[in-house]
């Protein structure tokens, strides 16, 4: 017997029940971010690997272990995109939308690809929105990005969910300074290391301080702050960025712990956290790569940016009960007909209510069927409200409308008039 058809593992199929709530998601967030100035840019979601081992690192654990590369058929090593800012930069880069300096605020969303084992809140096929800004280098526009997904967090309900953890991981020189000096006190504790830690510190040190292994933590206590190593021009952009925040009320934590796990980061890094989704904390995360465009072949460009899990985020919304009323019914009135005369006459009276009601979510029975049947679909649907057109009402030039939410008893309404009572209805309802 041939094996039954099935998604690939850690890719998930998103059903029509669950839609509704990424819409509301997605369009918040889009609406915020026209609201702030950015524009949307959309790139391809397979690259060629070597643009992601220029950028993330290949001593990275997502270039070593997590890419899905492949060669096509003329023998090019291609990747699926594992995160978002690489291919933007070579976008912005090819297309010359940041020469002479010019100044570009854009986001992004779309499917990430990553071989991870799959637990709940981390797929191999998962879904991101991002943003990345060029050509500024203050601390105000860092400021600005945690400010609206601090924003983003109250428009959602989530805000008293997550904890922002800041750090400064400096310039590329003051951080090869401190990857000195830790790389030299951890190598006086090689024996209490754990093995993932052991391997990092040969190839990424700076990771072994995002180590989740308690015995190698307990050794990090004594080691060399990375605080201590910064040079004048990160210790004030980070002062900057806290006084911004401090302005905006926003609270935070500093964690000198807090780098990352790509190597393009400088200066400002952060990360939204939760505690309501278990292991997988972060909802949202970013910071500075100054020197990332100059290192993918483009003139000296400051950037910053930021990536958000959809799915993380979904099940916060989930889980924190977060969901408007709105988004579990997809249907506002139902449109019952009773006879091919009614079923004609319904068709062109809904045409000529979305007309009007551009915005009304109204649906028409398909598959003619019973005024039982009919109805039971007006009430699986989810409508507020039911409309009856059957050839009595159809002689008279009216149609019932009947509440199926609330109180209120069926009434007729003359067909010139049913927009109007609609949009009255709906509104209250």
């Amino acid at each position: 017997m041939s094996k039954s058809l099935q998604a690939i593992r850690g890719m998930n199929d998103i059903l029509p029940e669950q839609t509704p709530l990424w819409r509301y998601f997605e369009s918040t967030v889009a609406r915020l971010l026209d609201n702030y100035g950015y524009k949307q840019i959309r790139m391809p979601i397979v690259e060629f690997t070597e643009l992601f081992k220029r950028s993330i690192g290949e001593v990275t654990d997502i270039v070593e272990k997590e890419m899905y590369t492949f060669e096509d058929r003329n023998g090019d090593s291609l990747t699926l995109r594992p995160e978002g800012t690489a291919a933007c930069v070579r976008a912005v880069l090819e297309h010359g939308i940041t020469g002479g300096g010019q100044t570009q605020k854009l986001w992004y969303i779309g499917p990430m690809f990553r071989h991870e084992r799959p637990q709940k809140g981390r797929y191999r096929q998962f879904h991101q929105i991002g943003c990345e800004v060029f050509n500024l280098d203050g601390p105000d526009i860092d400021a600005e990005l945690i400010v609206l997904t601090w924003r983003l967090w109250g428009q959602l309900g989530i805000r008293d969910a997550v904890k922002l953890e800041l750090n400064s991981l400096g310039t590329s020189e003051s951080r090869g300074r401190y990857r000195v000096a830790l790389v030299e006190y951890l190598s006086a504790h090689l024996d209490k290391l754990d093995e993932d830690s052991q391997r990092r510190l040969k190839t990424n040190p700076l990771r072994v301080l995002d180590t989740k292994n308690a015995d190698t933590q307990a050794v990090l206590a004594g080691a060399p702050k990375m605080a201590d190593y910064l040079d004048d021009e990160s210790r004030m952009h980070f002062e900057g960025l806290k006084a911004r925040l401090d302005a905006a009320g926003i609270p935070y934590v500093v964690n000198p712990k807090l780098v990352r796990g790509l190597d393009y980061y400088s200066k400002t890094v952060f990360e939204w956290i939760t505690d309501k989704l278990g292991a997988q904390g972060t909802v949202c995360a970013g910071g500075r790569y100054d020197g990332l465009v100059e290192q993918m072949g483009g003139k000296p460009t400051t950037g910053v940016g930021f990536a958000m899990g959809i799915e993380r985020l979904i099940l916060m919304l989930e889980t924190l009960e977060q969901i408007p009323d709105e988004i579990s019914r997809q249907v506002d009135v139902y449109l019952c007909a009773f006879g091919e005369a009614a079923e004609l006459a319904a068709l062109a009276l809904s045409e000529k209510v979305r007309d009007q009601l551009p915005n009304l979510r109204l649906q028409v029975n398909a598959g003619a069927g019973s005024f039982k049947s009919q109805f039971k679909k007006a009430d699986k649907s989810g409508a507020l409200y039911a409309l009856i057109l059957g050839d009595d009402e159809l002689a008279q030039q009216v149609i019932g409308f009947k509440p199926l939410r609330g109180q209120g008893e069926q009434q007729n309404i003359a067909f010139d008039a049913l927009a109007a009572h609609l949009a009255t209805c709906v509104v209250q309802g």
